[in-house]
């Protein structure tokens, strides 16, 4: 019997202009119970703590939201309690969490206390040679990845011309008139999530968050990067007729969307590209590519061939460097696990699990 999709996003990504984070959404600050904001080195635990809390809250029929670290998606950074209002966080570096209500809300764990001091002090000049090159490392992979977005950004150019924006503005009202219903009261609530990632496996997108949280899906198949002229009138249109919208950013170009779900429709529209496809049989499938000038395809076929391998290189040149950096920290975590009490990090998790999951009301 197959499993259920779990819902994962991402909320910092490795982008072209470095860790671009998306921390400040990670849960609505006015309707939030109860945060807890963990602080602690490498290998101390949190990534253990919050999975165990999240399995707690599954085995109690919780909805959870899984937040994966973009550099190592098996490791956790976040996970959200919906129900609860409620959330753990890993607020070190680079993803810094700010509490907006301290004492109130927000609380600070330290699973530093979990380390054994006194044993790692003799191993202090081994932890700081460990450390050495995992910051160039990123620094490499972001250069890769802003070279391959000027790239894309070129490859875009070429093709799109105000023809092109008007055709795909007119397809999308087509779409919302079809898809897309007035909700009652105000405009939608729109939250930002990444759906992807560049991370040191290569490039992902949890395609199975989508499976679990919408029955019908638009495949906008898409090589030149004209999905995001489309998903701005359709979270737009989405958002003003009421409706609740969760937009995803390309990590690539956090300033472009990439997809957009709308849950309480169960409606989705997520880009499938030639390296990311999507999969499964979808509702519609819209060929952006046939959208594209199709004097432009032609005279520059070429140029758009060669432009697209040499930015699928630098993107692998990029993961090289990630999964660089991951052997980095897998050494420094080694070196850390001996001395760390993991009784007592467990006993935090059977904590902040009482905290966040007891019988309060959900409200």
């Amino acid at each position: 019997m197959a499993t259920e999709p779990k819902v994962r996003f991402y909320l910092g990504a490795n982008s072209p202009g470095g860790f671009f984070s998306l921390y400040d959404q990670l849960i609505d600050p006015a309707g939030a119970e109860e945060v807890l904001i963990l602080k602690g080195g490498a290998g101390c635990g949190k990534s253990t703590l919050m999975k165990a809390v999240a399995a707690q809250a599954e085995e109690r029929g919780l909805q959870v939201e899984y937040i994966p670290c973009s550099g190592d998606p098996d490791s956790l950074d976040a996970i959200v309690l919906p129900e609860r209002r409620a959330a753990i966080v890993d607020g070190t570096a680079p993803h810094v969490v700010e509490p907006a209500c301290p004492g109130a809300v927000e609380r600070y764990v330290n699973l530093g206390d979990c380390y054994d001091h006194k044993g790692l002090k003799p191993r202090r000049g081994e932890l700081q040679e460990a450390m050495k090159g995992y910051k160039g490392c990123y620094a490499r992979a972001y250069r890769c990845l802003d070279a391959a977005a000027e790239i894309a950004a070129d490859l875009r150019a070429l093709v799109v011309t105000p023809a092109v924006e008007a055709k795909i503005a007119r397809r999308a009202k087509g779409i919302l008139s079809r898809e897309v219903r007035r909700g009652g009261g105000e405009g939608g609530r729109v939250r930002q999530r990444f759906l992807s990632a560049v991370t040191h496996k290569g490039p992902l997108v949890e395609f199975g968050t989508v499976e679990r949280l919408c029955r019908r899906v638009y495949e906008l198949s898409d090589t030149y990067g004209l999905s995001h002229l489309m998903l701005t009138h359709l979270l737009s249109g989405a958002a003003a007729a009421g409706h609740d919208v969760i937009a995803c950013p390309s990590p690539m170009a956090p300033d472009r969307l990439e997809h957009v779900l709308v849950p309480g429709l169960s409606l989705a529209f997520v880009t499938s590209s030639p390296a990311l496809p999507y999969e499964k049989r979808p509702y519609r499938r819209i060929r952006m590519d046939a959208m594209a000038d199709p004097e432009a395809v032609r005279r520059n076929k070429a140029r758009l061939r060669f432009s697209r391998k040499v930015s699928a290189a630098l993107v692998e040149e990029a993961v090289d460097s990630l999964a660089q950096a991951k052997a980095m920290h897998d050494n420094l975590e080694a070196i850390y696990n001996p001395y760390v009490d993991f009784d007592r990090v467990h006993a935090l998790a059977g904590w902040a699990a009482g905290e966040l999951l007891g019988d309060r009301e959900a409200g």
